[in-house]
């Protein structure tokens, strides 16, 4: 079977001495794996095809019954290249990845899960970051997959702040306040309950939900009830 489709590599990995295999999200066929032969040769013209968070449009060719499809060519759209200037935003689009690779079905086409990558990604290369990006990119993510709590705040989040993080562009979630950060820590614990729950071992990239200033034993003595929402 030959396809053409518009992909987002998520992670890499060399494969014998001159291949790589790469997971991607497509725009038409969700979560695959593919391969690039060759790739790693001085002279292929495929290489920044294969490198995380690429956008592309690729030829793909999948014999019958094999799960791990070919890139036979491509054309590359774009690199971020803002992105690749700063290791903050370095390591949330890594974050952005893994979460995609983690909590995506294979095999599953979800266009609206793509132009979420995309979008965020375009903002996380365009504007500067903020610390209310990863926990926004989750909430949202969540609410795709049939877990969202959108319309449901937890924790006493306060109704207009959870409805901004979920609604708002990612580059315009700046709070400042005493009780905007407030929130915002209480919403990054519902994120790590929510991935303690629902992963079988932790992210690499979990530093990104650390929280953004010292919440109060009284406050943390609160959030308790994650573990009953999410279960």
């Amino acid at each position: 079977m030959d396809f053409t489709d518009r992909i987002i590599i998520l992670l890499r990995q060399d494969f014998r001495e001159w291949d790589r295999i790469v997971c991607a999200y497509s725009l038409e066929h969700g979560r695959i794996a593919l391969k690039l032969p060759g790739v790693n040769r001085p002279q292929s013209k495929l290489k920044a095809i294969s490198e995380p968070f690429v956008k592309s449009c690729v030829r793909i060719y999948i014999k019958r019954n094999n799960s791990v499809g070919c890139i036979t060519g491509g054309k590359l759209e774009t690199v971020y290249p803002q992105i690749r200037k700063d290791y903050n935003k370095i390591q949330t689009a890594a974050y952005f990845c893994e979460l995609f690779y983690r909590l995506t079905p294979e095999n599953n086409p979800n266009p609206d899960k793509f132009l979420l990558l995309e979008n965020s990604l375009q903002q996380l290369d365009s504007y500067s970051l903020n610390n209310a990006v990863a926990p926004a990119f989750l909430l949202r993510l969540m609410q795709l997959s049939g877990f969202g709590l959108q319309d449901k705040p937890v924790l006493g989040i306060d109704k207009n702040f959870w409805h901004t993080i979920h609604t708002l562009p990612l580059n315009m979630l700046n709070f400042s306040s005493q009780e905007d950060i407030i929130n915002l820590n209480k919403t990054k614990y519902v994120c790590k309950r929510f991935l303690n729950h629902y992963l079988t071992y932790p992210l690499h990239t979990i530093e990104q939900l650390e929280v953004s200033s010292v919440i109060s034993l009284q406050n943390k003595q609160q959030q308790a009830e994650p573990d009953t929402v999410l279960a």
